[in-house]
């Protein structure tokens, strides 16, 4: 009787395919959520390098220079939060623009972090005409979900994307210049 019952259950094939989901529905999800994540993680440094580069125009032309503002590294935040603020909290960016004796002193400059992990700003100098300028931001992305993001961020959840832009400033014309 028992053996009856066995080869009955062994033949019968009924919620196989339901089995089957419930065994792969786990791994699934995780591996949809994981790619959505890394996918929006990776726009989010995309979109930091794009307005990084965007704001550093307005160095690059002069503009910022030549605006009269009081506050030129508030300005220079502000164009790069209206490029970036769809993915990117701009009160989290950190911003450097510091002006350099000449290209090779670069390596100056090197990124050191505080006991937070954020980066320690050199100040900010936009510089004058023909000047060479070291502009960086950096992010600290906060993952949106905490197993996934322990596995590709690590135990803070965060990763921390750096936009670096190295340039010279063009030939415009200075305010004392033009008088």
């Amino acid at each position: 009787m028992l053996r009856k019952f066995i080869q009955g259950w062994k033949k019968d094939e009924e919620g196989v395919a339901a089995i089957e989901f419930a065994l792969m529905a786990i791994p699934y999800v995780f591996l949809s959520i994981g790619i959505i994540e890394l996918s929006i993680t990776y726009a989010t440094g995309a979109l930091l390098e794009g307005a990084t580069s965007s704001a550093a125009r307005m160095i690059r032309t002069g503009e910022l220079q030549q605006s009269g503002s009081t506050d030129p590294a508030e300005t220079f935040r502000t164009a790069l939060c209206d490029y970036a603020a769809v993915m990117i909290q701009c009160d989290d960016v950190q911003i450097e623009v510091v002006t350099l004796d000449s290209y090779s002193n670069y390596s100056d400059y090197n990124v050191s972090y505080d006991e937070d992990g954020q980066m320690i700003s050199h100040g900010f100098d936009a510089g004058s005409t023909n000047d060479k300028v070291l502009i960086r931001a950096a992010y600290r992305y906060r993952m949106m979900t905490p197993f996934i993001g322990q596995l590709l961020a690590g135990p803070d959840n965060t990763i921390q994307f750096i936009s670096t832009i190295v340039l010279q400033t063009e030939p415009y014309e200075t305010e004392d210049e033009s008088t």
